[in-house]
């Protein structure tokens, strides 16, 4: 096994393509022949070795196999995967996976752990465009909820409310085939008997408790933690006063929305608009 030095301070994707191309040409092998190798064309991995073609988890974990790293391509891919993430989020991330307990609140935008990897993959398009990430970034962030996503099909899923301001119905992402393919997916959703989904409409004005969004996890030993967002940074909330405090404007915002039945038919109603 080669022991390779990760240098946390370049880019994780350079970094990958650099190990890549060392490795490569200390066996003397073409493109072709580690592609050949890994399952993968000449032309990929040249696009990896130039950090010009996003590095998913199987690729990180063929370069593994056939270089014997022991994980540190699989490291690598992670960190590309994080890199774009905002401060405090992988915190929340691991807490989520360990929820038995999901209560979130979503304005503008579906929640992340609801929402179609085309939805997603659009918003993340959005942020290309803007110069805010790379488009290797914007792969990993889509690569990076679609394994959050999995914690929907455990064996024991946690149970989630989740409450969406009328705008993230409103506001068409994508497109319409990709908005009318999101709302069904929503729809399919609330038939799970562990989901539920409620929509506070515009109507609330100053009676809506949260003006950014929350997500209130509860964990295995029963605690409670919460999640909000700025801009730039995100903050898990593990004070008991602070997230009793949530947790009551939350149980406020449940009753003043709509209940299931008439959401449900607000998604529907939606969802026969878009064109």
């Amino acid at each position: 096994m080669e022991l390779l030095e990760i240098d946390s301070t370049s880019s994780p994707a350079v970094r990958f393509g650099e190990e890549l191309r060392r490795l490569r040409r200390s066996r003397r092998w073409s493109q072709s022949e580690l592609g050949r190798r890994m399952g993968y064309s000449h032309g990929l991995v040249s696009y990896v070795e130039r950090a010009k073609k996003p590095v998913t988890l199987k690729f990180a974990v063929a370069a593994d196999r056939v270089f014997d790293t022991g994980g540190v391509f699989k490291e690598l891919w992670r960190r590309i995967s994080n890199a774009s993430l905002l401060e405090g989020f992988a915190e929340f991330v691991d807490a989520e996976a360990r929820c038995r307990k999901l209560r979130t609140f979503e304005l503008g935008v579906m929640p992340g752990l609801l929402q179609t990897l085309d939805y997603a993959a659009a918003l993340e398009v959005g942020s290309v465009r803007r110069g805010s990430i790379t488009q290797a970034q914007a792969a990993g962030r889509v690569d990076f909820l679609a394994g959050r996503q999995r914690l929907l099909e455990k064996d024991r899923p946690p149970i989630i409310h989740a409450v969406l301001d009328e705008s993230c119905l409103l506001r068409t992402v994508g497109g319409a085939e990709v908005m009318r393919a999101q709302l069904d997916h929503l729809l399919a959703l609330a038939e799970r008997p562990n989901i539920t989904i409620q929509v506070a409409p515009f109507r609330l004005g100053e009676q809506r408790p949260f003006l950014l969004p929350v997500v209130l996890l509860t964990l295995p030993d029963r605690s409670v933690v919460g999640y909000a967002e700025s801009h730039s940074r995100g903050h898990l909330e593990r004070g008991r006063e602070s997230v009793a405090g949530w947790e009551e404007d939350y149980d406020h915002l449940k009753v003043e929305s709509l209940d299931t039945t008439a959401s449900l038919a607000m998604i529907r109603a939606v969802r026969k608009e878009v064109q």
